[in-house]
């Protein structure tokens, strides 16, 4: 719909009335107040027979600046992952919640039931909505929790430097397809631009190229196997994580892109700049961690 809608605000607090043309009043539970002036509405329907309508509004430069945030010179490098679904350059670790395998076993047997059910009848249609349903269980807690991070995220700095990748083709990887699919990362980035956007934060996309195979103290490069978690440089001495190495570098990439500094880094054997490695992670380096 274009313009031909209108929201009318109800007596009771989220409660309101949406006119369609040719459907007419409607009522609706409204997730929040609507800011500027309404502009298009889109309804849909989905697999579980909810009905939704996603509102666009128009602010004007007020209301704009409303919604940004104070400035922030923190930054910091966002490295993705299957192991941890982030690691930040500050040497934090998002954990992976992995929505999707802990629902596979529902949605299998949702499936199993499904798949058993006489084509065109009633048993059917009910049992294809229980598998919607957990679809839709994945969806909505894969959705919360990226808007919950990025919302973390947004508060805490106010530069993003993020890989530039090309998640569709990774996607064709057999062997890792279903662990990247869960882990959504089109989604996480997509929303971060966003919120970037609104709070008037900066993103910058660099070349995942060799993010992990170069020592982010010294710039030696060497093959890293998705198998080896911990990056020991012979060059330098330094011991870090895979993950942490890597979203320093992006970070870097991403500060250079910008045309800010680099950071100084002195040249000692054996420094550990950003991430102390205990002895039992040494130990345990060729390990899944």
């Amino acid at each position: 719909y274009g313009n031909s809608f209108h929201v009318l605000s109800g007596s009771k607090k989220n409660k309101g009335t949406l006119v369609l043309s040719k459907l007419g009043h409607v009522k609706m539970v409204m997730h929040r107040a609507i800011k500027g002036r309404p502009k298009t509405a889109i309804v849909k329907r989905t697999p579980t027979g909810k009905w939704y309508v996603s509102i666009s509004a128009e602010l004007n430069e007020e209301e704009l600046q409303e919604k940004r945030l104070p400035a922030c010179p923190e930054e910091v490098g966002i490295d993705v992952g299957l192991k941890a679904f982030a690691y930040l350059s500050t040497g934090e670790a998002i954990a992976h919640p992995r929505f999707f395998r802990a629902e596979e076993a529902a949605l299998a047997r949702a499936s199993r039931k499904l798949s058993k059910a006489p084509r065109g009848s009633k048993e059917r249609e009910k049992k294809r909505t229980v598998v919607a349903r957990v679809h839709e269980r994945i969806v909505n807690r894969r959705k919360n929790f990226i808007e919950q991070e990025v919302c973390k995220l947004i508060k805490r700095f106010g530069l993003f430097a993020v890989e530039a990748l090309v998640v569709r083709n990774m996607i064709r990887n057999p062997n890792l397809a279903k662990s990247i699919a869960d882990a959504s990362w089109s989604m996480f980035f997509t929303h971060l631009l966003d919120k970037a956007e609104e709070a008037g934060r900066v993103v910058v996309r660099v070349n995942p190229a060799y993010t992990s195979q170069t020592c982010s103290a010294c710039g030696h490069r060497q093959p890293m196997p998705l198998s080896v978690r911990v990056y020991e440089c012979p060059h330098c001495g330094l011991v870090i994580h895979r993950d942490h190495n890597g979203s320093l570098n992006i970070l870097e990439e991403g500060l250079k892109a910008v045309g800010r500094h680099s950071r100084v880094i002195p040249e000692a054997p054996g420094l550990q700049p950003w991430g102390v490695v205990t002895p039992h992670e040494l130990s345990s380096k060729h390990k899944t961690v």
